[in-house]
């Protein structure tokens, strides 16, 4: 392998050139739009853009905020063939922090959250949007670091209570906001895209879905590939209300493994396939993967924000990753959000420069230039790399930041 080490604006970027690409085993999983960790995550995330939306349109910047230790708590479900109902609510606890004022102005956090929980869960999980219990834990107190010395107040205990935006920090300059890490590589390989593709094809709006309305949406995937055969172990919800018997449910998982065997020889052309579907099925007994709403997090199940898909939709154990949770950070400065997508689309364009695999980790230090990373390290299997290139491709993304923000709050950037 040769290393090539540099330095830019004052960031310490490394450059390994000619290290090995990843082969063809691939271990992967993906949770679907109905998982309760997805749930939770996109939750978070929208919590975050609608706040900082709101202040934005108010204030003309994104206030401080995060949204992004959201947890959801499971509620009770009595199921039965062509019925079903909720017996106990889910419970939603909203974590985190937000600026509940700018410049005496009151901003209506509550309001602002409870408005979007209960458009998302009717958008997503209709049948559980009449039962959900909302429990706030907003609070608006200042990272550590506000000593009292004498009778002014320090900065930092403004973060949180502006007087205007001219209180914001990051206006003048942004700093990180955490020591962390951010990581991204490229390409997918046939597989990893079949995965997403598959998961999205049975938990969202398909053909497939549309025409089989008692598809529910808590599906989970994890799969195995060596690089001719794939292994696949697969979840998919029924709902109760729509399938009048064992017979038609056991019909409708035939339906579910014929489709999946259709699609994999469209994306795995000419490879080997098979599918286990809902492995915990004892249909004598009628223990099945039946539910009233689609997803499991109506009877007991829980759901957190970063236990799901990391920001490229994916969990890929055998490739680099890290455990940060992206969703529901703050879009500003927030280095476990805004690193991870950064490496991610480093890593994309510099695949497509040199043509070979290519992995990207951004480290953070606290309080530095948010565009002058700790360490930048850069692998690329390409042998013939040109160092000026990948310099410049680096510092182009660096220099993004700002856009970045603005994407995120216009919902031009979706995660997990």
């Amino acid at each position: 392998m040769l290393r090539t080490s540099t330095t830019l604006d004052n960031s310490y970027l490394v450059i390994e050139t000619g290290g090995p690409a990843p082969d063809a085993t691939t271990i992967v999983e993906r949770k679907g739009l109905g998982h309760p960790d997805t749930l939770a995550d996109q939750l978070a995330e929208r919590l975050s853009r609608a706040y900082s939306a709101y202040t934005v349109q108010r204030f003309g910047a994104v206030l401080h905020h995060n949204f992004d230790k959201l947890a959801l708590l499971g509620g009770a479900s009595e199921v039965r063939y062509g019925a079903g109902r909720m017996t106990a609510p889910v419970r939603v606890l909203v974590n985190g922090r937000a600026a509940p004022m700018c410049g005496g102005e009151r901003i209506p956090v509550e309001e602002i959250v409870e408005a979007e929980v209960r458009a998302f869960f009717a958008r997503r999980l209709p049948e559980v949007s009449d039962h959900l219990d909302i429990t706030f834990n907003i609070t608006s107190n200042s990272s550590p670091g506000a000593v009292l010395t004498g009778d002014e107040v320090p900065d930092r205990t403004r973060w949180f209570n502006p007087r205007s935006i001219d209180d914001l920090r990051e206006r003048r300059v942004r700093l990180s906001n955490d020591t962390s890490l951010g990581t991204g590589w490229a390409p997918e390989n046939v597989f990893e895209s079949f995965v997403r593709d598959l998961v999205d094809h049975f938990s969202g709006e398909s053909d497939f879905t549309l025409s089989h309305a008692w598809c529910g949406s808590d599906v989970k995937l994890m799969g195995y590939w060596d690089g001719e055969r794939a292994d696949v172990v697969l979840c998919v919800p029924q709902k109760s209300r729509l399938v009048a018997s064992r017979a038609e449910y056991v019909q409708n998982t035939e339906s579910v493994l014929a489709e999946c065997y259709r699609l994999a020889g469209l994306h795995l052309p000419g490879a080997e396939a098979s599918f286990r579907l809902n492995a915990r099925d004892v249909p004598e007994k009628d223990e099945l993967y039946l539910t009233y709403t689609g997803s499991s997090i109506e009877s007991g199940d829980e759901g957190v924000v970063g236990r799901g898909n990391r920001v490229n939709g994916l969990i890929t154990p055998l490739r680099p990753m890290n455990l940060e949770g992206a969703n529901g950070k703050n879009p500003v400065y927030h280095v476990g959000k805004l690193y991870n997508i950064a490496a991610r689309r480093l890593a994309q364009r510099l695949h497509e420069a040199t043509g070979g695999h290519a992995e990207v980790h951004l480290v953070s230090t606290t309080g530095q230039r948010l565009d002058q990373p700790w360490r930048v390290l850069v692998r690329l299997s390409s042998l013939d790399a040109e160092v000026d290139k990948v310099q410049a491709l680096v510092t182009e993304a660096l220099g993004e930041f700002p856009a970045l923000t603005d994407e995120l709050v216009s919902d031009g950037i979706v995660l997990s």
